[in-house]
């Protein structure tokens, strides 16, 4: 009986897009195909037999769990095996004994009610030892040298992408301490000449040219969204903050605006505005719950009932406050907009 919100195979096809963009970008077709073909098959074997054996009982959470598991070892042992040596002929037969591992593993350990980072743990042990010992068993038949033995052995992607990770975090921290020295070395600067950069952005000029400029701030003020202006505003001394504000709902500002004074504020500004969140899986439901605070939730389930499973599972998870771990990051950036979209059009 199929687990109702656990499409497997719409599951296994999502998985295998997500793959496709991230094989690596030396692997020939062929290599490719087998990567892509062998994740693909593999989700699907598992979704169906989790979909139809009824003693299993699994939710559609557990369900996508072991499948998604199962995916993202195929995907990087696969890999492994493409820079293993070994010949492509016996390749099936290491990824297959890899697959039916963690299908017993994860299973067994959801029935005994394992926490998940400890399954996650006992998956990863069992894969490396059930990879080594395919290869080992290769060796042993003469199949493949003690070199290659050697070389298979060593492989690991989920290790180097860790680490390319870990570089990229590394490189992103950097430069924004650099960006970070930067910006006090300007302040540092501006202070050392006069006033604070929003006091000294304030000051200048007299008092007509100053309301112009507090003019000019708010109309940049009306392009943000109320977060990230309040943001802003705490970096103003409060008696200038409350002013401009009042000058947010003034009718017809722009009238009264100098354009290029505008546009030097906004440059001015760029120093002061929070840069954009990074995409994650908490700001995600962040911008889930500014549509719940504006839309009731069963005018969205209204709205989303002719969609796919996952999409409404997705909305759903965020209403509850936690993140649908089967979407990915930059699919779920585009259901928010759609979502956000929908909403909208169905007001008007």
């Amino acid at each position: 009986m199929p687990i109702e919100g656990f499409d497997y195979k719409e599951f296994a096809n999502m998985m295998s897009s997500q793959a496709g963009e991230l094989v690596p970008k030396n692997f020939n077709d062929m290599q490719r195909n087998y990567v892509v073909k062998t994740l693909t098959n593999f989700t699907l074997l598992a979704g169906e037999a989790i979909s139809n054996d009824a003693k299993l009982n699994f939710n559609a959470d557990q369900a996508v769990f072991v499948t998604q598991i199962i995916a993202e070892w195929s995907f990087h042992k696969s890999i492994d095996l493409v820079h293993s040596g070994i010949m492509p002929e016996h390749w099936d037969g290491v990824m297959q004994k890899i697959a039916f591992t963690i299908f017993e593993i994860a299973k067994q350990a959801i029935q005994k009610n394992i926490p998940q980072d400890k399954t996650l743990q006992l998956i990863e042990h069992h894969v490396d030892k059930t990879y080594r010992e395919a290869i080992a068993d290769l060796e042993k038949r003469g199949i493949i040298s003690n070199e290659i033995s050697k070389k298979a052995a060593s492989q690991s992607n989920i290790d180097d992408m860790a680490k390319q990770v870990q570089e990229q975090e590394e490189q992103e921290r950097a430069r924004q301490a650099a960006q970070a020295q930067a910006q006090a070395q300007d302040k540092a600067k501006q202070q050392s000449q006069g006033t604070p950069l929003s006091q000294q952005q304030m000051s200048s000029g007299n008092s007509d040219g100053r309301e112009l400029k507090l003019k000019s701030i708010a109309m940049v003020m009306k392009l943000l969204d109320e977060t990230r202006a309040k943001e802003v505003l705490a970096e103003f001394p409060p008696e200038i903050a409350q002013k401009i504000m009042s000058y947010v709902n003034t009718p017809r500002l722009e009238e009264q605006v100098d354009l290029r004074i505008a546009l030097q504020c906004l440059e001015d500004l760029k120093i002061i505005i929070p840069k954009k969140r990074k995409l994650s899986q908490d700001n995600v439901v962040r911008e889930m719950n500014k549509v719940f605070d504006v839309h009731q939730m069963e005018d969205i389930e209204q709205l989303i009932k002719p969609e796919r499973p996952f999409i409404k599972r997705f909305v759903s998870q965020a209403y509850e406050g936690d993140y649908y771990s089967a979407v990915p990051l930059k699919v779920a950036e585009i259901l928010v907009g759609y979502i956000k979209d929908s909403c909208k059009n169905e007001q008007k």
